[in-house]
Parts: C-alpha cells; structure tokens; sequence
C-alpha cells in the first residue's frame, strides 16, 4: 500500500474541547479528524471530497500547560450606512480564561493519496495545525509503502473506539470527526481511543474462532522489540466502526 508520509513540527498548539465556551479552554492530546481535514484543505487550497479518503496519525508533544488568555466582548451598534450593523468593543469589557497548550508538537501524518505529495510541498496557506497562530513546519515529505504483518506496536496515536475492548490503556474521548460547511458548519461526532502510552498487538485481547489480524505497518519508522510501527488508519465519512474493524484494516 503506497501513502504520503509527512512529518510536521511547531512550537505549541491547542485543540479546544468544542463544549467549554468560558473560564477554561482544555485541549484534546491529539489532533480532532475535523482538524486533520481542515489541514489538508488549507494545503490544497479548497475543500475536497472526503469520501474514499483514508489517513493515520502518529502525534507527541513534549509537555502539557496552561496560559491565560483573554478575549474582547463585542456588542453590535448601528453603523453609519442605513441599515448595517458593525461591531463595537465594549470599553473594559475584556473576558480572561485559561487555555491549555501543547509545547513541541510532532505530527507525523499518512494518507492514501500520495498524489498530494506535490500539494504538501508547495502548500496553498500558511502551515497551522489548531489555532490559526499555530505555525508549523514540514520536515518530511515522502512517498512510501507500507507493508502487512501480523504484529505490530501502536504508541501517539488515534485508535478506533473498538480498540477499548482489546487493551486497557488509553483515554476514550468523544471527538469532532467532521463540519459540514454546505450545512452551517454542522459538527458529527465519534468516539475515538487516544493511545500515547506504546502497546504492542502481541497483548491485544483475543477471543476464539475469530480470525487472525493483520495490520499495515510502517517499515521506515523506528523497530521496538522485533516490531514496526502499526497505523490505524480513519475516515471522515461513513461507519467509523466498520472502517476502522482491526481484523479488516489489511
């Protein structure tokens, strides 16, 4: 299977819990699939059909903190031109809240279109990944084949929610999969498994007379104890659940 491997770097970055709206902003500790489209778009330059498009992500970040923050409270007042309306800043009306942020973010990102290979190399805007401040950048763009095995490790990244069943480590989050931006922005949900602490398939529960998983792994990446780096790969359409069965992903 040939996918885009690209690799991608920056100094902080936050992706906010969409349900917290004052007094605190958590971040989720791994990227939302809402925010991974959001970032292939800003790449191509428009927004692109999703169907058929599959990605896996492997992401770390050096420590976890939190800053203060502040917003300006905005009040509608009639503008000088019949029947506008303009925003107006409310004098001292400054809203501070606490935000969480990652420092040292690496995203490592693949995709089964290795087509776009020239789009990540000459992106259309500016490289952010959360905050539209968040800048990145890419260390990494290449092409490369992932290979089937029956063993594998899986450590930073985002595992389907049926993962849950096999292995007790990881944190089940209910994540923003996709916007839909012919709808108002309309949000769809999933429930997904952030996995940062490594697990190897070898302690994956197994229950009998199913059959036996594979699993597409990536040979270029670091070898831990006879096994390479598993990917889980996502979609944005469609059954989450089906898509991301272990025993079908190769």
């Amino acid at each position: 299977m040939r996918v885009l491997k690209v690799v991608a770097e920056g100094l902080i970055t936050s992706f906010r819990y969409p349900h917290f709206m004052q007094g605190v902003q958590p971040t989720f500790e791994m990227p939302p699939p809402a925010t991974i489209y959001g970032h292939i778009c800003s790449v191509l330059g428009e927004w692109f059909d999703p169907k058929g498009v599959q990605f896996a992500i492997n992401f770390s970040f050096q420590e976890r903190f939190r800053d203060i923050e502040h917003t300006h409270i905005l009040s509608p007042t009639t503008g000088k031109l019949k029947g506008t309306t303009i925003p107006k800043v409310l004098e001292g009306a400054v809203n501070p809240f606490t935000r969480e942020l990652l420092y040292r973010p690496r995203l490592t990102l693949y995709l089964n279109r290795p087509d776009w290979a020239e789009a990540f190399l000459n992106p259309r805007y500016p490289v952010v990944l959360g905050r539209s401040q968040d800048l990145f950048t890419y260390r990494q763009v290449d092409v490369v084949d992932l290979h089937k095995s029956d063993h594998a490790y899986f450590e930073h990244t985002l595992a389907p929610y049926s993962l849950a069943l096999r292995t007790g480590r990881g944190l089940v989050v209910l994540m923003p999969r996709m916007l839909d931006y012919e709808n108002k922005r309309f949000p769809t949900f999933s429930r997904y498994v952030v996995l940062h602490r490594r697990v190897h398939s070898r302690e994956f529960l197994r229950y009998e007379g199913e059959p036996p998983l594979s699993f597409w792994v990536d040979r270029t990446a670091a070898e831990v104890e006879g096994d390479h780096l598993g990917l889980l790969f996502h979609t944005w359409v469609g059954n989450e659940e089906d898509n991301n069965s272990l025993a079908s992903l190769a």
